[in-house]
Order: structure tokens, then C-alpha cells, then sequence
């Protein structure tokens, strides 16, 4: 199974997408495929799911909670998901820091795909890294 976050879901049309954590294509997800009550599903909601070939790319199956996630609470302010203290002469790990902006990202601007949080995070990773602010 493929861990991902829910980018956006359109409860009134059944369709939504799924950006995978380890990046790519948002993945589809129709209302048919969920193994959990529609009613959960909400922006930047923690979801494990199989990949399929679908006829306009891929598409989510078997969609279910990911370990951990609770459907009910609301999502977490900014402030309380992104803190991890780093001593001065300690650089942020790129692969935390790409987790930090992708959260960043789904808190602020909640209506982004997939692709353009992509960009946008390949973006800020050149940048950090120029800046030497992570490894």
C-alpha cells in the first residue's frame, strides 16, 4: 500500500485526489473506492491506498485510514505539526523538511494538486539548500 494525504475531495461529485508521500502524480479517488465512511475524508487527511492504472491515469483503491490518523479530529494547527527543535550547528534533514512544507503547504493552501505542491517543494528544497539551511 501507498501512503499519501488527501489534496482535495468534491463530496458532491464522489471524486477527489491523493498526493502519494513519496511524491509524483496526485492519484484519483472516486467515493467507490474508499474502505472508510465518505465522511472522513477531508483536506490533508493521512490515507494508505493501492495504485491502479485508470483510464486517465492512476487511481486510488482500497483507500483506508492511515495508521495513526484520526478521521475526527480536526487538522492540527501549523504551529503544533512543525516543530522539531534543531540545535545551531545542526542542519534539518531534507526528507523532514520536504514534510514540513508539504504540511505547510496543505494547511495555507489547502486547493493546491499534487504537481503544484511538487513544484512548489522542489523549489523551496533548492532554495534551502543554497542557503545551506539543510543538508
Amino acid at each position: 500500500m501507498v501512503a499519501g494525504r488527501v489534496v482535495r475531495f468534491d463530496g458532491s461529485r464522489g471524486y477527489g485526489f491523493i498526493a502519494p508521500d513519496q511524491g509524483g502524480e496526485d492519484v484519483f479517488l472516486h467515493v467507490n473506492d474508499l474502505l472508510i465512511p465518505e465522511s472522513y475524508i477531508r483536506t490533508g487527511l493521512a490515507v494508505v491506498f493501492d495504485i491502479e492504472d485508470g483510464d486517465r491515469g492512476p487511481k486510488a483503491s482500497s483507500v483506508q485510514l492511515a495508521p495513526g490518523a484520526d478521521p475526527k479530529a480536526p487538522a492540527a494547527p501549523l504551529a503544533e505539526r512543525i516543530v522539531r527543535p534543531v540545535d545551531d550547528d545542526e542542519q534539518l534533514a531534507s526528507d523532514d523538511y520536504l514534510d514540513d512544507v508539504t504540511e505547510a503547504l496543505l494547511e495555507a493552501a489547502p486547493s493546491l494538486t499534487g504537481t503544484q505542491i511538487l513544484q512548489v517543494r522542489a523549489a523551496m528544497l533548492q532554495l534551502a539548500k543554497s542557503h545551506g539551511w539543510i543538508d
